[in-house]
């Protein structure tokens, strides 16, 4: 059987990293897809590992060579996309395909893969509890976090698009939630 696709989204902040790592660890045969950015690198990100850091042309012509399932213009400039390549690569290893995307990624990714993938929606306990968290990990500017807050409130109301929200209101049970969902899914016992 050729490997299903689990698509995990949130807002910036809600948890959804921690989450799939979690998803990572719990040996359900889930690989990540490794999406590409343009936007700049954190001290603690690997190239290839964590993003395929590319620049603005690099992506552009990947675009033009339609070498993404589906890509997206974030904020000016900033720009993610999934390859091809990785779902291709870890479908023919026989694994489980685990996206961490934003928001519209996933709903495209949903729209495009239907049935053969089942999609989280990481949702915040609130958007002051979010912004708490963000200005807690101390990585984005005054500037950044006010439009990371702006997009997340927009985010949010489109989370009805995905198959399962989950309110990561506790990281225990959120992580437990999301295992349950993605071991019934990839069993067949959910679609």
């Amino acid at each position: 059987m050729e490997g299903r696709l689990v698509i995990v989204s949130a807002p910036s902040g809600s948890g959804k990293t921690t989450i799939v790592q979690y998803l990572l660890e719990c040996n359900l045969d889930l690989e990540f897809s490794v999406s590409a950015t343009t936007r700049q690198k954190r001290e603690n990100e690997t190239d290839g590992k964590d993003y395929f850091f590319l620049t603005v042309p690099e992506f552009r012509e990947r675009i033009e060579r339609d070498q993404f399932v589906e890509w997206q213009e974030v904020y000016t400039d900033n720009y993610y996309g999934t390859p091809r390549s990785e779902i291709v690569r870890i479908r023919l290893k026989g694994h489980h395909v685990l996206f961490d995307v934003d928001v519209m990624g996933g709903i495209n990714l949903k729209r495009i893969f239907g049935n053969d993938s089942v999609s989280l929606f990481i949702m915040p306990p609130s958007v002051k509890e979010l912004e708490k968290r963000l200005r807690g990990r101390a990585t984005d500017s005054e500037d950044k976090i006010r439009m990371r807050i702006r997009k997340a409130e927009e985010e949010i109301k489109a989370a009805g698009s995905f198959d399962h929200i989950i309110v990561n209101d506790d990281l225990e049970k959120a992580k437990a939630e999301a295992r349950r969902i993605v071991s019934s899914f990839i069993k067949g016992k959910l679609s």
